[in-house]
């Protein structure tokens, strides 16, 4: 509801802030990137990011790192797949290194909060995978989508005896 208020709005003091959270079995933890800076992390490099705890992460001692990013979040249209596109700008090498380290599909969970209130979430894109990753020296673009709904099992269950047993009498 904040989230459309402040859409409708024509200026408004609340900022809007999208959270990513991709994990991967060759991470040895998750990469978790925010698009405001909304506090110091540290000095010493320095570094800027969100404290929340979106996906179970602990505000302490699990920031979101703060990166530039464009973001065309995923579609409401019935038509339309639930895809995304970031693309990192500036990011630093470490990032990079670890986004190029993989090599099959990532799993990403997207999050738009806002600065103010961190931990409430506005909207949530969940179980998002990384289908393709392009970039050069100064930006990477990360292509993502949901698992294509053709792949799911039709019917989702079998009429067994076992699991309907009213329709085998």
């Amino acid at each position: 509801m904040n989230q459309r208020l402040s859409q409708e709005e024509n200026s408004t003091n609340e900022i809007e802030v999208a959270l990513f959270h991709i994990e991967h079995t060759a991470l040895s933890e998750p990469i978790r990137l925010s698009t405001d800076n909304t506090e110091r992390l540290s000095v010493e490099p320095l570094a800027y990011g969100t404290r929340s705890s979106f996906n179970g992460a602990n505000p302490v001692s699990e920031p979101f790192q703060f990166v530039l990013v464009s973001a065309d979040l995923p579609s409401d249209l019935e038509e339309a797949p639930a895809e995304a596109v970031l693309i990192l700008e500036n990011v630093t090498k470490g990032i990079a290194d670890l986004l190029q380290m993989i090599t099959t599909q990532a799993t990403v969970d997207m999050a738009v909060v806002l600065a103010s209130s961190p931990d409430q979430l506005e909207a949530e894109y969940r179980d998002l995978r990384l289908v393709r990753a392009e970039g050069d020296a100064s930006e990477i673009s990360l292509f993502l989508s949901r698992q294509p709904i053709e792949e799911e099992s039709f019917p989702s269950v079998r009429m067994t005896k076992q699991r309907f047993p009213g329709l085998h009498r």
